[in-house]
């Protein structure tokens, strides 16, 4: 088929009826950017940037995205335009089949890389797992230490929240006391095996 006899026939306007020569304005336009029409190539997309990023548009959901993926279409168009065979279908349904392509390949890219992300997002909630438990369980111990205190008999729990809370030495705990320090060590070490019978008990 010479270039010459395309679109010598019929109008345009005719519409409808599929693979018509005149009836495919994409047809003409594309095979003049195959001969490097650079006209040509602003010609087809005035006319046909707006329906391509609607269907874009309609498979991707997302306006930049469409974009991107018009921008996309017409790179193709104007580098590899070659691969347009009229005698395989119209020029609207070459482009329209390459747009959904393209579209239907940036929703995959896209969900690939949702999906990179959320199993990501997993192991690292997972390598911060153990401190967040950690964290827990030395919070949960603490009360039941501070509850486990307020049981024992006064003299044994003061000396060992000043021991434990407040980091003093047996002898600091003596002098503010004003108590022997033997006395201080018995209280601290009777009232730390009460604490750990209740905290045993408990467990």
């Amino acid at each position: 088929m010479g270039m010459h006899d395309m679109g010598t026939t019929g109008s345009a306007a005719d519409g409808g009826e599929p693979v018509h020569a005149s009836s495919d304005s994409c047809r003409e336009l594309l095979l003049r950017i195959q001969r490097g029409d650079e006209q040509a190539f602003e010609q087809l997309y005035r006319e046909q940037s707006s329906i391509l990023l609607a269907t874009a548009l309609r498979v991707l959901r997302n306006r930049s995205l469409a974009e991107e993926v018009l921008q996309e279409i017409f790179t193709e168009v104007w580098v590899n335009c070659h691969s347009y065979r009229p005698q395989a279908g119209s020029g609207r349904a070459w482009l329209t089949t390459m747009c959904r392509r393209r579209a239907i390949d940036r929703v995959r890219a896209v969900q690939a890389q949702q999906n990179r992300d959320f199993t990501q997002g997993v192991k690292e909630a997972h390598e911060y797992e153990p401190d967040v438990q950690d964290s827990v369980l030395i919070q949960v111990e603490a009360a039941r230490a501070q509850t486990a205190l307020r049981a024992l008999p006064e003299d044994q729990a003061t000396a060992i929240a000043m021991a434990y809370y407040q980091e003093l030495s047996h002898s600091e705990i003596s002098r503010r006391l004003e108590v022997p320090l033997g006395t201080v060590k018995s209280r601290i070490r009777d009232g730390m095996q009460r604490l750990r019978a209740q905290l045993g008990g408990a467990g």
